[in-house]
């Protein structure tokens, strides 16, 4: 079976993060599904982003969720300089749906940590719109997860973990069926303690460079990359 490969902000590699030209892009580099970040403005919508504060790609030193939704979509897009002559815009979460759904491309929607103090538009996410088949919630945050999972038990949640993790408590956490992990976490150990589990897991930062790609453990379940095209030509 194909390991699916997801594109880490789209092709972050190659066009502007959590853009919808980036996951345009990575569409046609060959990637199976869309990672991305969802962040809450200050009126309570939903928007993709990664950062907590928007000074990395808008130059305004701010927390998101010290944004409206109409300032966040005013500010342009990109890296410093380059982003004086930007058209690119914050998209917001139900418009990055829409496209996936028209497109059939699953999603990993990562819930980020302005969704920790505003449960309320998490909630109402998960209460009224659909999302593409094959789609998952991933998060940082366990409290997420566990929301996810009480109004929409039928979707996949993954957990991100960190090095403080205790892998030997895997089976502590019914509400998560799959863990995220960084590539470094690619090791027997860890492996063995998913599979023991029943979890499956997925690995971010893949460059498609990895020896392990084209032989995985039966436990993956998804690359997660800035390079779509590199790990699709060199995959199984």
């Amino acid at each position: 079976m194909s390991i699916p490969i997801y594109a880490h902000r789209g092709a972050s590699a190659y066009v502007l993060e959590n853009t919808m030209e980036a996951f345009q892009k990575a569409l046609k580099l060959g990637a199976d599904g869309i990672e991305l970040d969802v962040q809450c403005s200050k009126d309570g919508h939903l928007i993709v982003f990664h950062d907590n504060n928007i000074k990395r790609l808008t130059g305004i030193n701010r927390l998101v969720q010290e944004c409206t939704l109409e300032e966040l979509k005013s500010y342009p897009l990109g890296r410093r300089f380059s982003r004086i002559f930007s058209t690119k815009r914050i998209p917001e979460l139900k418009d990055v749906i829409d496209w996936a759904i028209k497109e059939k491309v699953p999603l990993n929607i990562e819930l980020k940590e302005s969704l920790t103090t505003n449960h309320e538009a998490l909630i109402k996410l998960l209460t009224t719109i659909e999302i593409p088949e094959n789609s998952h919630f991933s998060s940082f945050y366990q409290k997420l997860l566990i929301i996810v999972k009480k109004y929409r038990p039928h979707i996949e949640t993954a957990l991100l973990v960190t090095k403080k993790f205790d892998w030997s408590k895997l089976d502590d956490f019914p509400y998560i069926d799959v863990i995220h992990a960084h590539k470094k976490y690619y090791k027997r150990s860890y492996l063995k303690a998913c599979e023991s589990a029943g979890k499956n897991m997925r690995f971010y930062s893949v460059t498609g460079k990895e020896s392990f790609i084209a032989e995985p453990h039966p436990v993956v379940a998804g690359w997660i990359t800035d390079y779509p095209d590199i790990v699709a030509k060199n995959k199984i």
